[in-house]
């Protein structure tokens, strides 16, 4: 039988519901309905109980969801507890704002090395994180195991840097240059990240928001 595919809109929403049930778990909740957990979430009941259905289903009729576990099976899913490996490319603002700031350990990846053409850079290490020089990266992923690469190069060096990650054996990007990277066949993941398009996607609804008091 083949492997069911799983729509892009379903696996889009599992880290939200991820995030909803470590905010509830903190809280010390224990159980929850789809209904208690539609009303939090803001969508339905419904599409919150087919999005589970695609992975089997976690709930009990009656009962709802135990809060602990359909976080964990949900982390599960996601692949958090794999220990993927990750390096960062460009210790630039932010790439410096990245690992002082984001927990990649948290979200199940280990930031493992960082890399960068800037001299006054390599050899120094910024919250635990060594950073090597570009030249040395080749070898470096030859001689490791790296399941995604977090790029933050400028964007005149985003292009090149991707073609030499995929000749190097590298099949996912997370990409913060700015530059919509596709990868060139299946294999390849690319996950372009585009602050603008979520303040311009803020800037629309104000500007209706402006408009309908007018």
């Amino acid at each position: 039988m083949a492997e069911k595919e799983i729509s892009q809109a379903v696996i889009s929403r599992l880290p939200r519901y991820f995030r909803y049930l470590g905010d509830l778990k903190e809280k010390g909740v224990e159980r929850i309905s789809s209904q208690e957990l539609s009303d939090i979430m803001k969508v339905t009941a419904s599409q919150i109980r087919q999005d589970f259905n695609n992975f089997g289903g976690f709930g009990q009729q009656g009962y709802g969801y135990n809060v602990p576990m359909l976080r964990e099976q949900i982390a599960g899913i996601l692949g958090m507890d794999r220990g993927y490996s990750a390096v960062l490319i460009g210790v630039g603002h932010i790439g410096r704002a990245l690992i002082d700031n984001f927990c990649f350990q948290e979200w199940g990846f280990n930031l493992v090395q960082a890399f960068d053409v800037d001299p006054n850079l390599v050899g120094k290490e910024f919250s635990g994180v060594h950073v090597s020089s570009m030249e040395s990266l080749s070898v470096f992923l030859k001689e490791h195991k790296v399941d995604i690469v977090v790029l933050a190069v400028p964007r005149e060096a985003a292009l090149p840097t991707a073609e030499m990650l995929i000749d190097n054996g590298v099949n996912a990007i997370w990409n913060f240059t700015n530059v919509e990277l596709v990868g060139p066949d299946s294999k390849v993941i690319v996950e372009n990240v585009h602050f603008s398009d979520s303040l311009l996607a803020l800037s629309y609804f104000v500007s209706d928001a402006y408009d309908s008091q007018k």
